[in-house]
């Protein structure tokens, strides 16, 4: 059995975010020891493991409470775990659409200012001209599919 400073150090996760993860469901309340600390078995670390590695691909808490559930079933069909993949491949596809045209606007703003003054700066004249900026990002939104 492990203390929860041993499962923080091995898992390289925060002993608050152990504590919130057995709080919302995603790891199982941890027996306490005669000194009332939490103790941890090595189940519990590769559990942890799997949450941070599913954390880290920027899955959210609610599809990795998914995917658990059906780990606990190994002969079921894959299927939904597939699913929940694709679904997690198409946020991340849609965050680098997003990062693309930030880039590209980033880009041309500063190729727009080069050297001139702060009156005429187009990085400046951009993000001051809020109302456009949001036009023009709800115009990107609607235009995907």
């Amino acid at each position: 059995m492990f203390t929860i400073g041993h499962v923080a150090r091995a898992t390289d996760c925060k002993v608050q975010t152990i504590r919130y993860y057995e709080q919302i469901g995603l790891l199982p309340q941890a027996p306490r020891s005669e000194g009332n600390r939490r103790l941890y078995a090595q189940a519990d670390i590769d559990r942890l493991a799997f949450i941070r590695h599913a954390r880290e691909l920027g899955f959210p808490l609610d599809a990795i409470r998914e995917l658990l559930s059906l780990s606990d079933d190994p002969n079921q069909s894959c299927a939904a775990a597939d699913a929940i993949a694709r679904r997690q491949l198409d946020q991340v596809e849609r965050r680098i659409t997003g990062l693309v045209s930030l880039k590209t606007e980033l880009m041309r703003m500063i190729e727009q200012c080069r050297g001139g003054k702060i009156s005429d700066c187009r990085v400046i004249e951009v993000l001051s001209d809020h109302a456009q900026c949001v036009t023009e990002n709800h115009q990107m939104t609607e235009a995907k599919p």
